[in-house]
């Protein structure tokens, strides 16, 4: 069998012991290894499989190939399921969102390696776990709200973590981090480069059985640059006080009257975004700010998320973005002042019987 016939025959999702680690590699590199149900599926028997196995000190999440860990879910897959009101985003985004849970609470080191690209579903991953390792190359992003969508998977939970409102500016202009900047707003924990990778991961592969969180940090912290801020810390000063309200009207009328060039460069990014992804953010954010646990803004992000499969917005942001790339979003209503609340009531709707039940 040829080289590429080999990679080809390989599985989306390889999981395996190397030594006392359980390995988790997403294996959809010419997708950036975007995430399927199948493969969600599979990640989820693999953490049972390493928790049951006493051999098994620590698990490790990587990517395959280069360019990252994980772009984020199937969008194409729930696009076209949306097109013809089938049902994958309600049994997808079920078993992710209790998965994402899952992996905050798992009883064992999970390690994250955050190289390369690291958006949406892919955060969901790798930003929950214990230990979450970001290198050089790292661009971590939630750029939901530029597909009618907003920040899932958790993701108001982190970005209502963030200092002062590091995080209503991420969620809503969807702006990449690097890595030091996902430490600083609380997406992840130590910059270590990718060249020291290797050394680490044979390291991790040989962890005692019975290894602590405590002792798997200590590993770490010995590959690490120390990095704790990256380019945004600089500007907090500024983003709190344009992010600052709980009105989108109002931010943008902040950002306007702010005539610096970050500032205008920030109001043309939130000019791309869906006016009602926007305004659903927003509010899921300072919802979330009160959430006792991750749990409740996860429910809250299910209830949202069911809205948003039904919607034109989130057809049409993936046409224009993932289908057609014409980069022109014809968004309904097009201006942040035609979103009225009873647009929005819905996605803050219970849901009954269909409401996400945590195990």
């Amino acid at each position: 069998m040829s080289q590429a016939a080999a990679v080809a025959a390989e599985p989306d999702l390889i999981v395996r012991r190397e030594d006392s680690a359980g390995i988790i590699r997403l294996n959809r590199p010419k997708a950036i290894n975007a995430m399927t149900l199948e493969m969600s599926l599979g990640i989820d028997a693999a953490l049972d499989q390493f928790e049951n196995d006493p051999a098994v000190a620590v698990v490790v999440l990587e990517g395959a190939g280069e360019r990252g860990l994980c772009a984020g879910g199937d969008i194409r897959g729930l696009w076209e399921s949306s097109k013809v009101g089938g049902d994958l985003g309600k049994v997808f985004w079920r078993q992710e969102y209790i998965m994402n849970a899952r992996i905050a609470k798992y009883p064992k080191p999970y390690v994250a390696f955050m190289d390369g690209l690291v958006m949406g579903g892919g955060v969901g991953l790798s930003a929950h776990s214990a230990h979450r390792v970001v290198t050089e190359k790292t661009k971590l992003a939630m750029p939901e709200v530029g597909l009618g969508f907003f920040p899932d998977v958790g993701g108001t939970w982190l970005l209502s973590h963030s200092p002062g409102e590091i995080g209503t500016y991420f969620g809503l202009t969807g702006q990449t981090m690097n890595g030091p900047d996902a430490i600083y707003s609380g997406f992840a924990d130590a910059v270590v480069p990718s060249a020291k990778w290797p050394a680490l991961r044979d390291a991790l592969t040989k962890m005692r059985a019975g290894a602590t969180e405590a002792d798997v940090t200590k590993l770490i912290d010995g590959f690490a640059t120390g990095e704790k801020s990256g380019p945004v810390a600089a500007m907090q000063s500024s983003i709190d006080k344009w992010f600052g309200y709980d009105r989108m009207q109002d931010i943008i009328a902040a950002l306007k009257a702010d005539g610096s060039e970050p500032a205008q460069a920030t109001l043309k990014a939130l000019s791309e975004k869906s006016p009602r992804g926007m305004v659903v953010t927003l509010k899921l954010l300072r919802l979330a700010r009160n959430a006792k646990s991750l749990e409740e803004c996860l429910v809250r992000e299910y209830r949202a998320a069911l809205q948003v499969f039904a919607s034109d917005d989130f057809r049409e942001g993936v046409r224009a973005a993932v289908i057609d790339k014409d980069r022109n979003p014809k968004w309904s209503p097009p201006d942040i002042e035609d979103v009225t609340p009873e647009m929005i009531a819905p996605y803050f709707a219970e849901i009954g019987a269909d409401e996400l039940k945590f195990h």
